[in-house]
């Protein structure tokens, strides 16, 4: 069951999350006990659910791709899969409802997304772009909205919400690459993925320059906010990932796996960096408010 949930995917929005607490500039002061809930929420909780969702569904595809997964292998009998997606989608429900009205509206966007990504009849994994720019924004901008909103006790700065949806645009490229693992099983179930739909280079290409095109937007508007430093941070971080990506281009299908692993782990400190660039804007300004 617990290899059903996937762990390892759960950093992803644990990050994003705290990303979003980060970039508020708000004091936790009492407010611990709820951002530790929210960590849970984004990870444990709604991104749990969301990949029990996906191997219930996938499960064809993935006795191609992955047969040692949990339900093709016949280690998770049954629907025991199916009830493990709908139990952890309640559960993660009703945490968010715990946790406000602006984090329950984000859990049940998320969760809905989770849903009609893997499962019939939309099946968003099936519809090209329509997959990676789903599971993006849960993973990446609805748990930075998610974040700064348990902090600041309501809607975030319409600042927040705008670099969230940068990154949130950007991690399309992400998943992107990230299917590419799945390419055959893909082709051979009717599951038309990017990678499938244009081709490992093409693919590769696009994804390099959707993961890189929100980050020059993101350092301009932190040099425009007055916070050079961290814009500086964000263009180190990108320039960087342009060296790896180079070397991506020269062999996607082998190296999307390495990409992954480093070019994306530099993007995601690069979040960090925007995160801090922004609370030092708002601070700043919160300062100029009330001198």
């Amino acid at each position: 069951m617990l290899e059903l949930l996937k762990p390892i995917t759960w950093f992803a929005p644990m990050w994003a999350f705290m990303c979003g607490v980060v970039s508020s500039g708000a004091p936790l002061g009492q407010r611990w006990p709820v951002a530790i809930a929210g960590v849970v929420l984004a990870g444990p909780a709604v991104c749990a659910a969301s990949q029990a969702v996906n191997d219930w569904f996938d499960r064809h595809v993935d006795a191609i791709n992955e047969p040692g997964r949990p339900i093709p292998s016949g280690r998770l009998p049954g629907r025991w899969g199916l009830g493990l997606a709908l139990l952890w989608t309640a559960l993660s429900l009703a945490l968010g409802a715990a946790l406000g009205p602006a984090v329950l509206a984000a859990t049940l966007l998320g969760l809905g997304l989770a849903w009609v990504y893997s499962a019939p009849p939309l099946r968003l994994k099936q519809r090209g772009w329509w997959g990676p720019a789903s599971v993006a924004l849960c993973y990446e901008g609805l748990a930075w909205f998610t974040g700064a909103a348990v902090t600041s006790g309501g809607m975030p700065d319409g600042r927040i919400t705008a670099v969230a949806a940068l990154y949130s645009f950007g991690a399309i490229g992400i998943m992107v690459l990230n299917d590419f693992k799945a390419v055959e099983g893909d082709r051979r179930t009717g599951v038309l993925s990017v990678p499938v739909d244009l081709g490992v280079e093409a693919a590769a290409f696009l994804a390099c320059a959707i993961m890189a095109a929100p980050q020059v937007v993101v350092a301009a508007l932190l040099l425009t906010w007055g916070q050079p430093i961290y814009a500086a941070a964000v263009a180190l971080s990108l320039a960087v990932q342009a060296r790896l990506m180079a070397r991506l281009m020269s062999d996607p299908a082998k190296l999307a796996p390495w990409y992954n692993a480093t070019g994306t782990s530099l993007y995601v400190l690069g979040m960090l960096a925007a995160g801090l660039g922004l609370s030092a804007h708002l601070h700043l300004l919160h300062l100029g408010a009330h001198p």
